[in-house]
């Protein structure tokens, strides 16, 4: 199968190119725009792979993005690229509204263009899969679990524009007929994650002795999924979601922020004892505004109907995912020196 795949050098989208080319044998075309926070290092293991392609292209480019269309002629589009974290959108909204607001639909209608000359077996088998996130939900009450129906409900300008971008995709179905899926994930940990996001930044941080800050009293409570196991995932859904349908995937395993962080602590203390003990790092700082208190998932939907299941514990791929942040340091080095050195982001909102 013939697979464009937006957003490709980021964290989520390298983990699905990878596995769409190594493990099921794709033909891919990578299309991403290699801003901050991408990093083609990431796809290096598919280099004189002919099966890989890569195009650097914004996707606000509306004649560039069409062009690859009449090109590559995909029987697939897998869109993740989008502005993610929160911190950013805070202090600089405006980005996050291009990209996954209006860059959205610049791929929607350059894909509804192109099915448009699809006939036949291929019209019949193309799809467009929207990927997003449960952050567009809103804040979950303790105990309770996003589904398929709950009430979107963003509380940030990144869900916001996550949010619109999931609407525009379901009206280009309900509109135009483009044969669209739409998947919404819990939070994502696994090796190559840009460390502006918590895991990846508690890591280095512990690696280099410095703080390690937790939002407000660390209570907020996220579900986590492993970025592999979302790959799998999407690609389930690709091939098995009903036409129109969103599917929910979550890894069945939530945790507040400090458990997290305090089990970060606890595989620093076994794999680098003599910096320990780790947990003196921790400092309590100002919260972010806005912050949701609870996300957490339920894949029902899913398990039944596209067979998804999260196949890791969080506690074993969690130290997986140190041990490769301490056995890859050409990847994160380059970021903390030149990119992202750590600093507080998304303090106001001014």
């Amino acid at each position: 199968m013939r697979i464009l795949v937006t957003g490709g050098c980021g964290f989520i989208g390298s983990a699905l190119v990878l596995h769409l080319v190594q493990e099921l044998g794709h033909e891919v075309l990578t299309l991403d725009a290699l801003t901050y926070a991408a990093n083609p290092i990431s796809l290096m293991p598919l280099k004189g792979d002919n099966r890989h392609r890569f195009a650097e292209a914004d996707i606000c480019d509306h004649e560039k993005v069409s062009g690859l269309f009449a090109e590559f002629r995909p029987e697939a589009v897998m869109h993740l690229a989008a502005e993610s974290h929160v911190d950013r959108s805070i202090t600089g909204p405006g980005a996050f509204i291009r990209t996954n607001v209006v860059g959205t639909q610049v791929m929607l209608e350059a894909a509804r263009a192109y099915y448009n000359t699809l006939q036949g077996p291929e019209r019949a088998a193309f799809r467009f899969l929207h990927v997003s996130t449960d952050e567009v939900y809103g804040s979950l009450p303790p105990g309770a679990f996003f589904t398929e129906d709950s009430r979107y409900d963003p509380r940030s300008p990144y869900s916001a524009s996550k949010a619109a971008s999931d609407h525009l995709a379901r009206a280009w179905h309900e509109t135009y007929g483009l044969p669209v899926l739409v998947t919404n994930c819990s939070n994502n940990y696994g090796p190559r994650h840009f460390p502006e996001k918590l895991i990846p930044l508690m890591i280095l941080n512990a690696l280099d002795g410095k703080d390690l800050p937790v939002y407000g009293d660390g209570q907020n409570e996220r579900d986590w999924i492993h970025v592999e196991d979302h790959a799998r995932g999407l690609v389930a859904v690709l091939e098995k979601g009903r036409i129109g349908e969103t599917y929910l995937l979550g890894g069945r395993s939530v945790r507040n922020n400090l458990e997290v962080v305090k089990t970060l602590c606890a595989i620093f203390d076994r794999l680098r004892p003599e910096a320990g003990p780790h947990e003196r790092l921790i400092k309590f700082v100002t919260d972010r505004p806005g912050h949701d208190r609870r996300y957490a998932i339920d894949p029902s939907k899913a398990e039944a109907e596209v067979g998804y299941k999260p196949s890791r514990t969080f506690e074993q791929a969690l130290e997986d995912t140190v041990r490769w942040y301490l056995d890859n340091e050409s990847w994160w080095r380059p970021i903390r020196e030149g990119r992202y050195s750590g600093e507080r982001l998304g303090l106001s909102a001014e």
